[in-house]
Formats: structure tokens, sequence, C-alpha cells
């Protein structure tokens, strides 16, 4: 599709308009191209890269992101790479092979795709990093997402509210984890979280006895699970109980994200914690449906939904504005570097619910049946 390689043949520019939460627009350029070249959506195959479908909300994302394309009328390749980096490689070069005119990408590695995409830039094909920033490339050119370190945050704060530590309550045994090493998108997790917390780490109202306390964000990933997986966190927790809980209790768990929330539950269920007498408190994040049965249930204080509908409907969005050759709007200019470069994004607000906002939050939105989670 030649116009709109021609259209977006170079990385994006961006300007910040009104702050890091007001809409502003990138427009794509090519020094060989004429300004406001369009293709239609009928010519248009759009490659979709998801990371695994062992996790529901891979699943949800690629399903929902491909509906609304093809209702638009695009063509579309979605592919899950079952969390291997290889894979995700070969599928992604597969797509560029078969014509693909826009890439979708949420990355496994986010610093291992620099070779394929500069295929993918010879070819004139742009690229979105969908949830996950790409590293160590020049060749991405937009980024959507929630506000990631916005995410950590409302998970540091919801413990500091709970717990009382802003009052002076303390101390509480705190188990603190990370998500994957390889995830960019964990490190800003981490750091929204540990920047609310690590005051009352320091000052001793919360105590971690299993030493699993990063001294800064940056050594975040010395207590990161591999690949978000439930298993591993599980056996992580196992230990940290086995080993320094034989005498106590503990009674927070910051978890980033549902997935280590379902793995470190299973291990507080086999070790005898009870959800109606000293469960402690697990945060979380994606409102996978088991996590949200489990805060039916009491065993999880709340999870960060991030409307993942919400999300595919902006990268819909922002295809259909790179297909027509229109501006594409971002909201953010400042806060993703790759290494590279800043990566022009457009950042979606997270939302905390609670078990008593399962129903107005998540059934009444649609985002699940009643029926799904037991209600």
């Amino acid at each position: 599709m030649t116009s709109l390689r021609k259209t977006a043949a170079v990385i994006a520019g961006a300007t910040l308009l009104f702050g890091s939460l007001t809409a502003c627009s990138s427009e794509r350029a090519s020094d060989s191209a004429d300004a406001g070249e369009s293709a239609s959506a009928e010519d248009t195959l759009v490659g979709i890269a998801m990371p695994t479908k062992s996790l529901q909300r891979w699943n949800n994302d690629g399903a929902h992101l491909e509906e609304l394309l093809q209702e638009t009328g695009y063509e579309t390749s979605l592919q899950y790479a079952d969390n291997k980096v290889d894979q995700q490689i070969t599928q992604i070069q597969n797509m560029i092979n078969d014509g693909a005119d826009v890439l979708v990408v949420a990355s496994i590695d986010g610093t291992a795709l620099g070779p394929v995409l500069q295929d993918a830039a010879d070819q004139e094909i742009p690229v979105i990093a969908y949830d996950r920033l790409i590293n160590d490339t020049e060749n991405v050119d937009y980024y959507a997402t929630f506000d990631n370190e916005l995410v950590g945050t409302l998970q540091g704060e919801f413990i500091v509210d709970q717990l009382g530590l802003a009052d002076g309550e303390g101390p509480y045994n705190l188990e603190p984890f990370a998500g994957s090493p390889d995830d960019n998108n964990a490190k800003f997790f981490f750091k929204g979280a540990w920047d609310v917390l690590t005051e009352y780490v320091d000052n001793g109202q919360l105590v971690v006895p299993s030493g699993k306390a990063p001294a800064t964000v940056d050594e975040w990933t010395t207590i990161g699970i591999q690949g978000w997986e439930s298993a591993k966190a599980q056996s992580e927790m196992e230990n940290r109980l086995n080993s320094f809980y034989t005498d106590k209790k503990v009674d927070v768990v910051l978890s980033p994200n549902d997935s280590l929330a379902l793995g470190i539950e299973q291990a507080l269920d086999g070790a005898g914690y009870s959800a109606d007498g000293d469960w402690p408190l697990v945060t979380g994040q994606d409102a996978d449906e088991a996590n949200v049965k489990n805060m039916l249930a009491g065993m999880q204080a709340m999870t960060v939904w991030k409307d993942t509908r919400t999300l595919g409907d902006q990268v819909a969005t922002m295809v259909e504005e790179i297909v027509s050759g229109e501006e594409v709007e971002v909201n953010d200019t400042e806060t993703y570097d790759n290494g590279v470069k800043v990566v022009p994004s457009y950042l979606l607000p997270p939302q905390v619910v609670v078990p008593d906002e399962v129903e107005s939050a998540l059934v009444d939105s649609g985002f699940y049946t009643a029926d799904q989670l037991g209600l």
C-alpha cells in the first residue's frame, strides 16, 4: 500500500499541548511524501503481535482489537507468541513478508525487537507499541498504554490508606513483588508503588522479614518474577513463608498484577491463611476473572482495572489516523524514553476496584456478566 507507506515513512514528531493528560497530535512525515496522502481500510493489512494466550488479558486484548479493525474493513493478522521471544520475532517478520502496512506489537522482551523492526522501517511500515514499550530502537513510532506509574501509585496509596500508615499505624509485615524483568512496564509499576511505600519501610512501619526490599527503585529486578508466571510467584511466596514466617504472619503483599497475585494467594491458602481471619492485604492489576472471584471471596483486597477495551479503541483510532494520513493523537511526549528516543505516547487512566465495587464497575460496564462472577 504505497500511499500509506509514503505518508508514514519516518518517525513521528509530537507537541505536548496541555500537559501529560491533555491531548496533542503527532504527524508522520516523509521528505518524499505529500502531506495528507491516505489509503483505504480495505487495502490495509494490520499485523497484531501479542505475547501469549496464557493470560486472559492478552486473549481479550487481541480479540477486541482485531474485531474493531475488521469491523472497519481492515485485513488483520493476529498472532500469539507463547511468551517466546524468538517466536514473536518470527511472527513479526512473517507479517512484514506478507505485506503488513501497520504493525501493532505487544512485546515479550522490549529490548529484543530492534533487528526485525529495522526490517519494518526499511519497508516504511509504521509501528505502534501496544501496552509495553519497545526499547533500544528508533523504529517504534507510537506507544499506547495506561499510565503505568500511576498503577503502582494507586497500589501503594491503597496500602497506606488501608493500613493507616499515614496515621502512624504499624509495624506490618510486607512482602513486595515486581513483574517480569524483561517487561519495561514492570519498572513503572514498581516505581509508582515503591515511591509511596519507601518512607514507611525506612521508618519501620513496614517490615520486610524476607529482606527482599530493594534499596532503590533501580533494583526492582531483584524481586521480579520472570514472565509474570503465577506458578513462579507461588513458588517464591512459598519459599518466603517457609523461610521467614515460621513464627509470624505476613500482613500485606504488594503484587503488581493479578497473575502474580493468583500464585501468591495459592501459596497463602496452602500455608493455612484464612479469608475469614488472618488473610493479608494483597494488591493486583488487570481485573482477571479468577482474581475478581478471589476478591469476592476475601482473598484479594483490590485490583487496578485497566479497561483494555479502551486501549484497543485508542489503538484502532491510531491505526485509522495513520492510514488516513491524519495527525496521530498523543498526550505524552516526555515520559517514555526507550533508550534511543522518547516515543510519542497516548496514556489512559487506570481505576482501583475493590470488592464492593465489582458489580458497579465491572458488571455494569459490561466487562463481565454477573453469571461469570457468580453474582
